[in-house]
């Protein structure tokens, strides 16, 4: 998996690009630490447009984000879902814990 991080106006956008699975642990967890720590982001937005499949390890992954940035009053986002990603955050009820655009 490729992972991009770009910072601006308040967001740490977060774009993945590839098979989001338990592989992708290390480096997405290496893309978010840093931002949890930045005083000037307050949305970390996970762009999973270019995601061709992810898995239960990655919704644990997303969860995991979750639950960290709100500890440090930061809100997790999940943009451009589509396809059987969005089908799978769907079943899983990621709308209900998510911003989803």
């Amino acid at each position: 998996m490729v992972v991009n991080v770009h910072c601006g106006d308040g967001t740490a956008r977060i774009a993945l690009q590839g098979r989001f699975d338990f592989n992708a642990h290390r480096d997405f967890k290496s893309s978010y630490d840093p931002v949890l720590g930045a005083a000037d982001v307050n949305v970390i937005e996970v762009d999973l447009g270019a995601v061709a499949y992810l898995d239960s390890s990655a919704l644990g992954m997303l969860l995991l984000l979750r639950e960290k940035a709100g500890r440090v009053n930061k809100t997790v986002a999940l943009s451009n879902c589509h396809g059987t990603v969005q089908q799978a955050l769907e079943i899983a009820n990621f709308g209900r814990l998510f911003v989803m655009h």
